[in-house]
């Protein structure tokens, strides 16, 4: 199984948040991809970020934000133990 164009659009809206404090949020811009848009909106039907245009994560974004960031960690990190 595939992540899909969507999530992968999703997944890239997540690692923009920086996680270092709640506070901070995001603006998607109306002239952003149409991808882009595409995604927010659908992580705030998902409970994900509190507005439209991005706006702040709400729990459930705040941890699959967490998930999505470390997985982009590993997967950027070299074969050290292969």
């Amino acid at each position: 199984m595939h992540f899909t164009r969507e999530q992968t659009a999703e997944l890239n809206v997540l690692i923009q948040f920086n996680l270092d404090s709640t506070m901070n949020g995001i603006k998607v811009h109306s002239t952003a991809a149409p991808e882009m848009l595409e995604a927010v909106e659908r992580l705030y039907r998902k409970g994900m970020v509190s507005s439209l245009d991005g706006g702040y994560l709400t729990g459930l974004g705040f941890t699959a934000a967490e998930h999505a960031q470390t997985l982009r960690v590993l997967l950027a990190s070299t074969d050290e133990g292969a």
